[in-house]
């Protein structure tokens, strides 16, 4: 009887330090916040100058890449559109 009373409180102590081995779902949760945290503030942050500079670059190479693919674009229909009539007539 005495084995099994043993037994019965070795799986009881093992079921625990199963629990302690993972944290609940709150405390995972705010240790991520306070990793996250800590590594916004290694962050570099872009000064104001630095991100108009860098927002007027992508403007301008969006209005580049938007011109590009208009003019292909355009070219490409009217190439199709002289393959289309010259089959027709």
């Amino acid at each position: 009887m005495a084995e099994n009373e043993k037994a019965v409180q070795a799986t009881k102590k093992d079921k625990k330090s199963d629990k302690n081995a993972k944290p609940g779902f709150f405390a995972r949760a705010g240790k991520w916040f306070r990793d996250m945290k800590s590594e916004l503030k290694k962050v570099q942050w872009p000064t104001k100058k630095q991100t108009i500079n860098n927002t007027l670059i992508v403007i301008a190479c969006v209005i580049v890449v938007g011109i590009f693919i208009a003019l292909f674009d355009f070219v490409a229909g009217e190439a199709i559109g002289l393959l289309i009539g010259a089959f027709k007539g």
